[in-house]
């Protein structure tokens, strides 16, 4: 499930994903969330994953298509992404890709969330 963290500074988006996430939850959330950030022109996500248990087959399809959109035709819009998880795989692929991802990243500990939250919207 995604859904948005609307606890968060102005000028920054938020979201929570955990458990499965599936085709619905990309198309109906995570992008139009996403194309909100973009179109600010300035993009700032928050974006916290407590828990994971992977991605639906339809889903893996909508995964693909984000990221090849957000990554490479709106490279320049991204400022700052934070993403906060308590899965440490997850975290640690983060850090590993980070010099692929536009914009600044910073990967945060699940109890470190309202640090990840002053450096997205600074």
């Amino acid at each position: 499930m995604i859904e948005r963290i609307e606890e968060v500074p102005a000028g920054v988006i938020g979201l929570r994903a955990s458990g499965k996430l599936t085709r619905d939850d990309y198309r109906n959330v995570m992008e139009p969330a996403l194309r909100e950030a973009i179109d600010s022109g300035e993009a700032r996500v928050l974006f916290v994953l407590p828990d994971y248990d992977g991605l639906e087959a339809e889903a893996v399809v909508e995964d693909i298509k984000t990221g090849l959109g957000v990554e490479f035709r709106h490279r320049s819009e991204w400022k700052k992404l934070a993403v906060v998880t308590g899965v440490d795989w997850i975290g640690k692929a983060m850090e590993l890709f980070a010099w692929a991802m536009p914009g600044e990243l910073q990967v945060y500990e699940m109890e470190d969330l309202d640090e990840a939250r002053e450096w997205v919207s600074a």
